[in-house]
């Protein structure tokens, strides 16, 4: 996790035109969410994605980059997507919350998160945070192999963000799936994420600390993720309509 979030970090600090030189956001580039979106339902697509949802759970780092980019935002074009779904298993959640803010744990306290851990990925297996938590039980536990291997699936989804903007300005603007990516991408590069706030149309800029040189925050295209919502909860959208 350290060697990503470095390199993360060290993208996130370039400028537009070192990123071009550089050649890192032509490695995957911006999604052509158009095309995700399409390759996403054709069952004859290599992209079609109940397959690459096969792929991702599987115990194996056998998936392209392309494919971790067809995945990741993929997922905003299925039936069950809900960019604001709350995580299963609320219960155990809270038992879990003073687990989390222990500086040591016992082996008792790590099978809880990861129960937890796979829960959650079961349901929503993009969610950044308990991938997280899955690598870190895999490790404490010694289970190296595994640890590797899921650790190998986060870095290429979190490399999918980066490549998809540099967050500098709007039109720049970074593209995530559920609007908690946004704090999980920054905490995960080791900036921390101060304050969130909406940018019409569609942008959330979230401000950070933690690093000297470092921007002071990024900018988030939910476009698309709001688009999906909306479609899902058409009441809400002449809700917002009748308020504006």
């Amino acid at each position: 996790m350290k060697k990503i979030a470095s390199i993360i970090l060290a993208l996130l600090m370039l400028s537009p035109a070192i990123w071009a030189k550089a050649g890192k956001r032509e490695a995957l580039g911006r999604p052509d969410l158009e095309a995700i979106a399409a390759a996403s339902v054709d069952e004859n697509s290599k992209f079609f994605y109940p397959r690459l949802l096969k792929a991702f759970m599987a115990n194996d780092t056998t998936m392209t980059p392309e494919e971790f980019q067809y995945f990741y935002y993929g997922t905003m074009f299925q039936e069950d997507y809900d960019p604001y779904r709350e995580a299963p298993n609320p219960a155990l959640l809270q038992e879990l919350l003073p687990v989390y803010a222990k500086e040591k744990r016992t082996r008792a306290d790590r099978e809880k998160m990861l129960d937890y851990a796979l829960q959650v990925i079961d349901d929503n297996p993009v969610d950044l945070r308990q991938l997280t938590n899955r690598i870190y039980v895999y490790e404490q536990n010694r289970k190296y192999d595994l640890a590797k291997i899921w650790q190998f699936k986060l870095n290429h989804l979190l490399l999918v963000i980066a490549a998809s903007g540099t967050g500098t300005d709007p039109d720049n603007a970074f593209i995530v799936v559920y609007p908690q990516h946004e704090y999980d991408f920054i905490n995960l590069s080791k900036l921390t994420a101060s304050s969130q706030s909406f940018v019409p149309p569609h942008f959330d800029y979230i401000s950070v600390s933690g690093k000297k040189g470092a921007p002071e925050g990024f900018y988030f295209n939910i476009a698309e993720l709001l688009n999906q919502y909306f479609i899902k909860h058409p009441s809400e959208l002449h809700s917002k309509a009748e308020k504006e």
